[in-house]
């Protein structure tokens, strides 16, 4: 014999109040998400510059040779060395109108520019942008930066924002903008203008 009773599952109405309630929360974490993606760009251009910096310091003391870090405007045959470049080329030579150039500086015998490595902009950060005091830093083989220092200032620095996600926290922004200092002597690190007395403060 059956039983009679509610029957199972949602009705209509049910339905409906829960797709409502569904649509409001993705509305209201809409715009944090796209801060947080925003933010996520800065972020990835800032590692991948450090990075670099730090593998062409470390192959220029396994060389023992100088090794260049360079900002650049393209990676293809039109590269030129930029401040405000996305792109990035690890060489022994200047790798300036031969950024897409195949003589690898592991070759048997390697010709200009020699290159290391290379990184393209489109990976992970399309709306960062970059400004740097140099557009190039050769490291030698103690691991020391031999360009030479702006006038008045006591390191490098690149900063790292994102003007399509709005100004940086520093001028009341959304953006957490980054920069990455190096020293005279070598070091690089990455830190956070925005804050004071911490680990992160630049």
């Amino acid at each position: 014999m059956l039983k009679s009773g509610r029957p199972r599952g949602f009705t209509l109405v049910e339905m409906l109040v829960s797709i409502a309630v569904l649509a409001l929360l993705l509305a209201l974490g809409a715009p944090s998400f796209a801060t947080w993606s925003q933010n996520r760009q800065i972020r990835s251009m800032s590692d991948s510059i450090l990075n670099g910096m730090q593998l062409a310091r470390a192959e220029a003391v396994r060389r023992n040779s100088a090794v260049s870090f360079q900002l650049m405007t393209t990676l293809d045959s039109s590269c030129a060395l930029s401040t405000s470049g996305r792109n990035w080329v690890i060489s022994m030579d200047s790798a300036a109108g031969s950024c897409n150039s195949t003589n690898m500086a592991d070759d048997a015998s390697p010709s200009a520019p020699r290159m290391i490595q290379s990184r393209p902009s489109s990976e992970g950060s399309s709306n960062a942008a970059v400004a740097a005091d140099v557009s190039s830093l050769t490291f030698n083989g103690l691991g020391r930066v031999t360009t030479a220092l702006p006038s008045g200032q006591t390191v490098f620095n690149v900063a790292v924002s994102n003007p399509t996600g709005g100004s940086c926290k520093t001028s009341s922004g959304p953006m957490r903008c980054l920069r990455i200092v190096v020293t005279p002597m070598g070091q690089v690190r990455m830190c956070d203008p925005s804050t004071s007395g911490t680990t992160e403060s630049c």
